[in-house]
């Protein structure tokens, strides 16, 4: 079997979108609505920086990767800090998650990196499956707008996003944006709160 993409990335250290912070988006979303100290789950959570920063502001934080390295390492990160957070490994498209329902979901790049509309309806479904009833859904996800040449965050169209997600969320806000990123001029994106049917 084919190893997963993002699995030989963390192994290889191929990691672009690694910044070593919380996501200012995030941050922003956090300060901007009243999401406070709730039960989340933060999806592709990498090397935990979201979900410690979450933890830290009082969120109870369950945090996910496919990437052993990057969960060891994100165990590592807020060992050292003293931040309480549960990381563990797993699929969401294959795994039950452990610790649902949540109050908010997270996820900073994981919607975008599927390619066929099943999946990307299937991921939306999961997280639904993963909300109490009108729970909250931040999603960071790769802008169609963004025209730049090579690699970047896949691309996908608010057309596409609406279509996924409407079905399981109303969606409270969608706005144009940019990654947190230690590029000089960061990707775009969409910036997706949705709270769940």
């Amino acid at each position: 079997m084919e190893e997963n993409r993002f699995i030989r990335r963390y192994r290889e250290g191929d990691i672009p979108w690694y910044t070593g912070r919380a996501d200012y988006n995030l941050i922003n979303c956090i300060d901007e609505h009243p999401i406070s100290k709730r039960k989340t789950l933060e999806l592709g959570c990498g090397t935990g920086d979201n979900a410690i920063w979450l933890s830290q502001k009082g969120f109870e934080v369950s945090a996910f990767d496919l990437s052993e390295i990057a969960i060891d390492k994100a165990k590592l990160k807020a060992g050292e800090i003293g931040v309480n957070v549960n990381f563990f490994v797993a699929d969401f498209l294959k795994d039950n998650i452990k610790g649902a329902p949540f109050e908010f979901v997270f996820d900073r790049g994981v919607f975008h990196s599927f390619d066929e509309e099943n999946e990307q309806d299937q991921f939306a479904r999961n997280v639904a499956g993963n909300l109490k009833d009108d729970g909250l859904w931040l999603s960071l996800i790769g802008s169609a707008d963004e025209t730049r040449e090579g690699q970047g965050p896949p691309r996908r169209s608010v057309y596409r996003v609406a279509k996924a997600v409407e079905p399981y969320f109303k969606i409270i806000s969608l706005k144009a944006g940019m990654f947190d990123s230690l590029d000089e001029i960061p990707p775009k994106i969409w910036i997706c709160l949705l709270q769940k049917r």
